[in-house]
């Protein structure tokens, strides 16, 4: 039944957003990178800070992890919380290199599992940002959780307000086919329809694709 419902709302929202093609980059190590300075920010100031790295040449392990701090954080200031995402970009890149060889695509041999807890061990690295890694970056089944996931189902009554990340992951790894494409997609298409309707505050549930489905909207969502 759950299985249903969720392949129900996919093909709602695919038919509403059309395929996003997420997530953009010309590189594995540049989606990566995304991850990490897309945290608390949108795509758009990401792309800017991304571009700055280009600019300079430095869209690479090694270059990135010998650029000094204060010029780091310059680069990456668009993004916001400048300070904070270098630490964490500079723990990643020290991780990539000492422990891979800086090759990012030797990850795509390590089973996904492993993966996420090496990824986990970073300082800075948490659960939504390790698991994009390894689906955006590197093609393996492991479904993002973000806000916007959490707020739908919450409101629609799959989950619990009390679910956490895990839980909330279990829910789609569990009822969907192991299929990295299509958690790919997914979630994707939950971002735009947070981002359109499905809103924090003042959400447009009558115009909303989903607006048909039963729902619990409360004050605090």
């Amino acid at each position: 039944m759950i299985q249903e419902r969720l392949i129900e709302i996919y093909e709602i929202l695919l038919n509403r957003f059309g395929r996003q093609d997420w997530w953009p980059g010309d590189s594995r190590f540049e989606i990566a990178v995304g991850a990490i300075l897309t945290q608390n920010t949108n795509w758009n100031n990401v792309e800017k800070a991304i571009n700055n790295i280009k600019a300079e040449k430095m869209l690479a392990p090694e270059s990135l992890y010998s650029c000094p701090d204060d010029k780091l954080t310059e680069l990456i200031r668009p993004a916001g919380y400048f300070n904070v995402k270098a630490k964490r970009l500079k723990a990643f890149l020290k991780w990539l290199i000492e422990d891979h060889g800086a090759d990012i695509d030797s990850l795509e041999n390590i089973y996904a599992g492993d993966l996420r807890e090496e990824l986990l061990s970073i300082k800075g690295i948490g659960r939504e940002t390790a698991d994009s890694i390894i689906l955006y970056c590197l093609d393996k089944p492991c479904f993002v959780v973000d806000a916007y996931t959490a707020r739908i189902f919450i409101r629609h009554q799959f989950i619990d307000e009390t679910a956490d990340y895990e839980q909330i992951k279990e829910l789609f790894e569990s009822a969907l086919p192991e299929e990295s494409k299509l958690y790919n997609e997914y979630h994707a298409l939950i971002v735009q329809l947070g981002k359109d309707y499905c809103k924090k505050r003042r959400p447009l549930c009558d115009k909303c694709p989903l607006g048909h489905l039963p729902r619990s909207l409360e004050e605090e969502y």
